[in-house]
């Protein structure tokens, strides 16, 4: 479904099921996986490749540069860039650098992500972070600059401190992670795996869960 305000140019290539909404501009070469969602008055550059289930929020502009893996999560107006040095009388447009959003990771609303780095998969990156540096897989980043905080789990909950087996579980789905030197790993789901089916809704709030004992 494409809303009758929005542009999509000639040449980019939108997969099944995506939808896009009021006042966005998906830029020529742009290409979108299955089931994709563009809030309102969201920006794609040229030649973006964007994978499947990805969603976008209002008031978000993808640049040239980002390279965005499966169900990533972008919160309502967070920021991409695409140059570290930006000068207005100095042309880069051949120097945009490489920013990596990898599977399932979220970025917060009014977070900044400083180009050049990658965000892990699953990472959390909370409202109005601003990061600069490469993110591990399941990391929680908050703050300015954004600091990990801990972990988080593949559902959006942050893990609790390992028991005496070094495992630490989610309060919704019940997966266990676990430390390898500095990688945290889920033990019972492979992270390029989807979601069982009975695991993909929430059900349960996310304040309920964290309220609970």
């Amino acid at each position: 479904m494409i809303h009758e305000s929005a542009y999509v140019d000639e040449g980019a290539v939108l997969g099944e099921g995506t939808r896009v909404w009021h006042f966005c501009h998906l830029s020529p070469g742009v290409e979108t996986g299955t089931g994709c969602v563009f809030g309102q008055n969201v920006f794609v550059a040229p030649n973006v490749k964007i994978g499947n289930r990805v969603k976008v929020q209002n008031n978000v502009s993808i640049y040239e540069g980002c390279e965005i893996e499966d169900e990533v999560f972008f919160g309502p107006s967070c920021v991409l860039t695409n140059v570290s040095n930006p000068r207005s009388q100095v042309n880069r447009r051949s120097l945009y650098e490489t920013t990596r959003f990898k599977r399932g990771c979220t970025i917060g609303a009014n977070a900044t992500i400083v180009c050049g780095i990658t965000i892990g998969r699953y990472a959390f990156i909370g409202a109005g972070a601003v990061v600069t540096r490469d993110v591990p897989d399941y990391a929680m980043i908050l703050g300015n600059p954004g600091r990990q905080k801990g972990w988080m789990s593949r559902h959006g909950h942050p893990l609790k401190e390992a028991d005496s087996d070094g495992l630490m579980v989610c309060p919704e789905s019940g997966f266990r992670y676990q430390l390898a030197g500095d990688t945290l790993l889920c033990l019972d789901l492979d992270e390029e795996a989807p979601l069982p089916s009975e695991l993909s809704t929430g059900r349960k709030g996310y304040r309920e869960f964290k309220e609970s004992p």
